[in-house]
C-alpha cells in the first residue's frame, strides 16, 4: 500500500482533505481580515496608532517688561513675607527686580527667573537686616513726642492786625505795590506789569515802603 507524501505550500490541505481558501476570502475559523493580503483592518489583530502631539518647547518672556506683569503680583507676596511694612516690600521688590534686569541676558533657561528674584529678595532683606543701625521693637504704648511751643495766636492776630494798620497809612501807591508783593505774593516782574509802571520803579517804592512800616510806632514791639 502506497503511503501518500504532503509537499508544497498546499501540504496542510492536502492532509486535512479540504481544498485551500483563497486569499480574498474570509477563513471559517479565522475570520475576515486574515488572508495573507490582509491589511489589518477594524478587525485585523493591530490597530492603527494615532500619532502623538510633540509637546511645545518651553517659551521664554519676551521681554523682562512682560515678565514683571506676568509674575509681579506673586513676587511681591514673596516680598511681604519677609518684610512687614508694604511699602517696604515694595521696595525690597524693585531692588530685586532693579539686580535681575541687570542679569537678564545672562539667564539663559527663564525658568530659572522666579528662584533669581527670590534669591535677590532674600540677599536684599539679609543686607539691610545686618546693616540696621536702630533696633525695632513692639511695644505697649506709643513714646509721647515732646511738644515743641509754638508762638501765641492771639499774639499773631495781634501782630498781623498792626501791620495791616500800618499799611493803610502808606501812600496809596506804596499800598498797592506792598500788597500785591507781601499779600498776595507776587514778583517784582508781576507786580510792575499789574500796575503798568517799570521793576525799577517797584523796587524804590516798596524800599520806601518798608522803611515807613519799621518805622512805624505800632510795630515796635516787632523790631
Amino acid at each position: 500500500m502506497t503511503t501518500p507524501v504532503c509537499t508544497g505550500s498546499s501540504g496542510g490541505a492536502a492532509a486535512t482533505g479540504h481544498p485551500p481558501y483563497p486569499a480574498h476570502l474570509s477563513h471559517p475559523l479565522r475570520g475576515p481580515g486574515h488572508g495573507p493580503h490582509s491589511q489589518h483592518g477594524p478587525q485585523g489583530a493591530y490597530a492603527p496608532r494615532t500619532p502623538r502631539t510633540p509637546r511645545s518647547p518651553y517659551a521664554p518672556y519676551p521681554s523682562f517688561s512682560s515678565f514683571v506683569r506676568a509674575r509681579g503680583p506673586v513676587l511681591l507676596r514673596a516680598a511681604r513675607s519677609l518684610t512687614a511694612n508694604p511699602s517696604d516690600a515694595e521696595d525690597l521688590l524693585q531692588t530685586a527686580l532693579t539686580k535681575t534686569y541687570v542679569a537678564w541676558e545672562r539667564i539663559e533657561d527663564h525658568r530659572a527667573l522666579d528662584g533669581y528674584v527670590r534669591r535677590a529678595l532674600l540677599n536684599t532683606r539679609t543686607s539691610q537686616w545686618r546693616k540696621r543701625k536702630v533696633d525695632e521693637y513692639a511695644c505697649d504704648e506709643l513714646p509721647e513726642q515732646e511738644a515743641v511751643p509754638g508762638p501765641d495766636p492771639a499774639e499773631q492776630q495781634t501782630l498781623r492786625d498792626a501791620m495791616w494798620r500800618a499799611v493803610l497809612k502808606l501812600p496809596d501807591r506804596q499800598r498797592a505795590m506792598v500788597v500785591l508783593r507781601y499779600y498776595e505774593d507776587l514778583s517784582e516782574a508781576q507786580t510792575a506789569e499789574v500796575l503798568g509802571v517799570s521793576v525799577g520803579t517797584v523796587k524804590s517804592a516798596v524800599s520806601r515802603a518798608l522803611g515807613k512800616l519799621r518805622e512805624d510806632p505800632e510795630l515796635a514791639p516787632v523790631r
